[in-house]
């Protein structure tokens, strides 16, 4: 799986972004990067502003909010602050949704959990 994890990821990335815009959000930004980190996805529905980390793994990994490491997150917030900056936040209520995605046989998974990260 290895050789194909950045493929998988991207996949993952396009799966979750589909799911969240038929549940009615709408994408910003997909892979943005600044100089403190990137974002996967940054979404908004309503007065909600999210900023999306997508984690694709094994069926059989058990991996998956433990792999947003402390050091992992402070670049997240550090880079959700920089997007901030450059974007207007329109008064939303700024915050993170993980997507943890396993490719199933019968296809994807995901599990949200929001406002994983502080």
């Amino acid at each position: 799986m290895a050789a194909h994890q950045p493929r998988i990821g991207l996949a993952a990335e396009d799966f979750v972004a589909a799911r969240l815009v038929a549940d009615g959000w709408e994408v910003l930004d997909r892979r943005w990067r600044g100089a403190s980190g990137e974002l996967d996805l940054v979404v908004l529905r309503g007065g909600q502003l999210r900023f999306v980390e997508v984690k694709a793994r094994a069926t059989r990994d058990s991996l998956g909010l433990e792999s947003i490491d402390e050091r992992k997150q402070s670049r997240l917030v550090a880079a959700a602050e920089a997007w901030c900056d450059t974007h207007p936040s329109r008064g939303a209520e700024l915050g993170f949704l993980v997507a943890l995605v396993s490719l199933c046989p019968d296809g994807w998974i995901v599990e949200w959990l929001d406002d994983a990260i502080d």
